[in-house]
């Protein structure tokens, strides 16, 4: 028997009078997820925990089959192990994002315009975040670079307790409200604040402004943590597992976890992702010797925070024509037994540009035992309708491998 997460991450949202009040599961063709809809369970299940932010930190372990409430330590851990960090015990870890903050003099005037900085390429990204190495690195600070907009700053001996805003929460407003609070608080701001001058002319930034690109002329902290643990999954399971995503979160859970890393060229964590290639690296791995693959698109959730509705219903499509159709076809052909939960880990909606901890739809095919009368289609509304309902995001795994 094979087992398969196909996690499209903030696929699920709100209806949208754009979309004739439809979300953007309802509206996309996906003909192979819909057929499965009938043969499947499917419903609804509560990911994030109560008293837990809608982070796809703590949404992607609960679908991995990992209560938070006893392995989460933060976001930005979770990131610096897949970047090859080796973290000591009292290093404390934060995300930093490349972002594009408007033009005012004072920072604290600014604006959050974007913060990804255009999906700054991981070449130019390198660089900048080289570049600000030589002025923040010292006795206690370490800045690593990462992929795209997504890179690492740590701490030796660092506090915890910052109250720190992710960037993708604020896009479009003004960064006063929203500036690091806590023990380290004046540090931080004043290494952003320091950023802001160093990157305002930079080389990189004058050629993609010449472009017509946002420019990454800021750094924003957040995610703050302390070094992660996980149970071996083989070892919590028994099954042997394979993560495959283009995100640093999600392979250093998958790292942390035990499990395969299997990088896919092309894999960008956008809507220009390279579908097709994720899934025959699945299929590859699950034909050889792997019992289970996690396979985790972002490029859903990166839409929901564009407020971008047309590329999130097309990957929405993609994932349905080029991941589930030809791994299902495929492990048929193979005459290859095997279960598929289908799910999002949080909605990212539209309407909101952010995470938000509602329920989830979830659909849990089996190919040997086919159910009856599960859900017409698969979207938030079908699945509302069956009544099923998982309080807790890590029992989907133990449903999905069928304990």
């Amino acid at each position: 028997m094979k087992y398969i997460v196909v996690l499209g991450d903030g696929m699920a949202d709100y209806k949208l009078p754009q979309l004739h009040d439809k979300t953007p599961l309802q509206v996309a063709h996906k003909p192979c997820i819909d057929s499965l809809a009938p043969l499947s369970k499917v419903g609804l299940c509560k990911t994030v925990p109560d008293g837990f932010k809608p982070g796809s930190d703590v949404a992607n372990l609960s679908v991995m089959g990992y209560d938070p409430h006893d392995c989460y330590t933060g976001r930005s851990p979770l990131e610096a192990v897949s970047i090859g960090i080796r973290l000591r015990d009292t290093d404390v870890t934060l995300r930093c994002n490349l972002v594009t903050l408007s033009d005012e003099a004072n920072f604290q005037d600014k604006t959050m315009l974007d913060y990804s900085a255009g999906e700054i390429s991981t070449e130019e990204a390198r660089t900048l975040i080289e570049f600000l190495k030589e002025h923040f690195d010292n006795d206690t600070l370490t800045l690593y670079a990462g992929v795209s907009y997504r890179h690492c700053l740590v701490v030796d001996h660092g506090a915890i307790g910052h109250d720190l805003t992710p960037p993708h929460d604020i896009t479009g407003k003004p960064i006063r409200n929203f500036l690091p609070k806590g023990p380290n608080a004046q540090l931080y701001l004043s290494l952003m604040e320091r950023a802001a001058t160093l990157l305002r002319d930079h080389p990189v930034n004058r050629a993609r402004k010449a472009a017509g690109k946002n420019c990454a002329n800021a750094v924003w902290f957040w995610g703050e943590g302390t070094k992660p643990r996980l149970e071996n999954f083989q070892t919590k399971f028994g099954k042997k597992g394979a993560v495959i995503s283009a995100v640093d979160l999600v392979k250093g859970i998958g790292i942390l976890a035990g499990m395969q890393i299997i990088d896919v060229k092309g894999a960008t964590g956008n809507y220009d992702t390279n579908f097709s290639g994720k899934a025959d690296a699945a299929l590859r791995a699950l034909l050889n010797g792997t019992d289970f693959v996690y396979i985790h698109m972002e490029a859903p959730d990166e839409c929901g925070h564009q407020g971008d509705i047309d590329h999130k219903i097309f990957s929405i499509e993609q994932i349905d024509k080029l991941v589930v159709q030809p791994l299902v076809q495929g492990l048929l052909d193979a005459h290859e037994p095997f279960r598929m939960l289908i799910c999002p880990d949080h909605p990212t909606p539209i309407s909101v540009r952010t995470h938000v901890a509602d329920p989830v739809p979830f659909l849990l095919y089996a190919s040997q035992t086919p159910c009856s009368g599960g859900a017409d289609r698969y979207d938030e509304d079908s699945a509302a309708k069956t009544g099923l309902f998982v309080e807790h995001g890590y029992d989907l795994m133990r449903l999905l491998l069928n304990e």
